[in-house]
């Protein structure tokens, strides 16, 4: 058995405008949206992420994920040119000691996400 695939599903107040956010500032797709569901799912390139409402079961009060979604990207330059004045920005482009150029921003709900290019070799 061999896992082929991870796409995170995070629960948010309001898909359609999650999706509206993913596709209008960070050039995401939709590729899916069942209104009456309460889901979606949204891709660029290799990447997909689920958008959910949390079921009656569970308690929601906002993002409650403790970490990032870290995106490779093959041009971080570019990409923070084309987002850095549209989203709320974590912390602004930068090349850390590690080998890898990123920045963070935070989605409409609150989740972080980073984006980063490996500029070493061999990392």
């Amino acid at each position: 058995m061999k896992i082929t695939e991870l796409t995170p599903m995070l629960w948010v107040p309001d898909v359609e405008e999650s999706i509206k956010f993913y596709v209008e500032k960070l050039g995401f797709r939709c590729s899916n949206y069942v209104p009456e569901a309460g889901w979606g799912i949204i891709r660029r390139d290799h990447v997909a992420i689920m958008l959910a409402k949390p079921n009656a079961h569970s308690a929601f009060t906002g993002a409650q994920f403790t970490g990032s979604l870290y995106l490779n990207t093959d041009d971080v330059d570019a990409f923070w040119q084309s987002v850095k004045d549209t989203v709320t920005v974590e912390y602004p482009i930068e090349t850390f000691e590690y080998g890898m150029r990123e920045f963070a921003i935070r989605d409409n709900n609150g989740y972080m996400l980073q984006f980063g290019q490996n500029i070493e070799k061999n990392f």
